[in-house]
């Protein structure tokens, strides 16, 4: 049998369940050698390997005729054994470890997954519930705003159309809240068909142009001639874009510019994309983008509104289309937001 030496293997630092004797410990143990032979032979050992490449302690022991070979083929078949022993307990009670581990962890996801539950739940119930009276809210203003019940003074106009707006802001987020909970349940529906992007793009600019103008940002939109049609939900990728228009407008500051562009990718796919020259975003801080309800300034006294929902929706409605959303962005040097979606035959 070969001469093995726990004392010459470099090992790493073991579980006390790992532990086994070294070889000279496990002789000394067994009486068959002293320590007094123990330390001369570790020393012969040491001698050995300044012209030896290697030299073990088993060699360094029968050379200097302090065990036989029959003893030391022994006491290695001993530590085998005794190694071998450890190693399969210390691996039932990794593996005892892990199940429980496992169990425990299913148990936090079940019960995350049941709070998730909750959560939508709750969200699509009052979501429902303040719908309600708010139809017949803005049903109400818009009758007095057309003078159905009566002429109105400049200054009661003007405060109606404040209120239409409010009306319009809070109906915008009831509307979200339902899509919110429909994409948590897994339940968006699409209905796909061949849509052109100039139709998607004309609406998107009209209803962000002025907000634009406001404050003073320049919007552009540069999409490349004869584009194919997309297949999609028009009514959903339109939402999309005009979230992601309003996005860039909204951390835009001043002078500074948002593009909304189109292009063929490849044969099979259209690249949207919208670009600003913003305040950007912290290259750590991208993976926060699109958690629900989630703002990247989320102290008292932030600077831009919203509720944290608008890129969450806009990731799950392109990933209900089966693609997929990317974000390149510096701190201070703006941002881009794309997403391919397939080619669909010419209209």
């Amino acid at each position: 049998m070969a001469n093995v030496s726990i004392e010459s293997t470099p090992t790493t630092p073991l579980s006390p369940e790992m532990l086994v004797p070294r070889l000279g410990e496990y002789l000394v143990q067994k009486g068959h050698i002293t320590n007094d032979q123990l330390f001369h032979a570790l020393r012969h050992q040491q001698e050995k390997q300044n012209t030896h490449k290697r030299y073990l302690l088993g060699e360094s022991l029968l050379e200097l005729q302090y065990v036989d070979r029959r003893i030391l083929d022994h006491a290695i078949t001993e530590q085998i054994i005794q190694l071998r022993t450890a190693l399969e307990d210390a691996n039932r009670n990794l593996e005892n470890r892990v199940r429980a581990r496992t169990a425990e962890l299913q148990e936090a996801l079940r019960k995350l997954s049941e709070l998730n539950q909750l959560k939508a739940n709750f969200i699509a119930n009052i979501s429902h519930e303040l719908r309600t009276p708010l139809t017949h809210v803005k049903g109400y203003l818009e009758l007095l705003a057309a003078a159905a019940l009566g002429p109105l003074t400049g200054e009661q106009q003007d405060a109606l159309e404040v209120s239409l707006r409010a009306t319009g802001r809070l109906e915008e987020l009831i509307n979200n809240l339902i899509m919110f909970s429909v994409a948590s349940h897994g339940e968006m529906s699409l209905k796909l068909s061949p849509v052109g992007l100039d139709g998607i793009f004309a609406e998107a600019l009209n209803y962000s142009r002025p907000k634009a103008e406001s404050r003073g940002i320049e919007l552009e939109v540069a999409v490349e001639s004869g584009l194919p049609p997309v297949k999609a939900d028009a009514e959903k990728i339109s939402w999309a874009v005009l979230q992601l228009l309003d996005n860039a407008i909204k951390f835009t500051p001043a002078g500074g510019k948002v593009t909304l562009s189109a292009c063929l990718e490849t044969a099979a796919l259209v690249m949207i994309s919208v670009s600003d020259s913003g305040i950007g975003i912290p290259p750590e801080r991208l993976k926060e983008l699109f958690e629900p309800f989630h703002q990247l300034d989320g102290s008292s006294t932030r600077r831009f509104g919203g509720t944290g929902m608008g890129l969450a929706l806009v990731r799950d409605i392109l990933e209900a289309h089966g693609s997929v959303i990317e974000v390149e962005s510096e701190d201070g040097k703006g941002a881009t937001f794309r997403f391919p979606l397939l080619a669909a035959e010419k209209l």
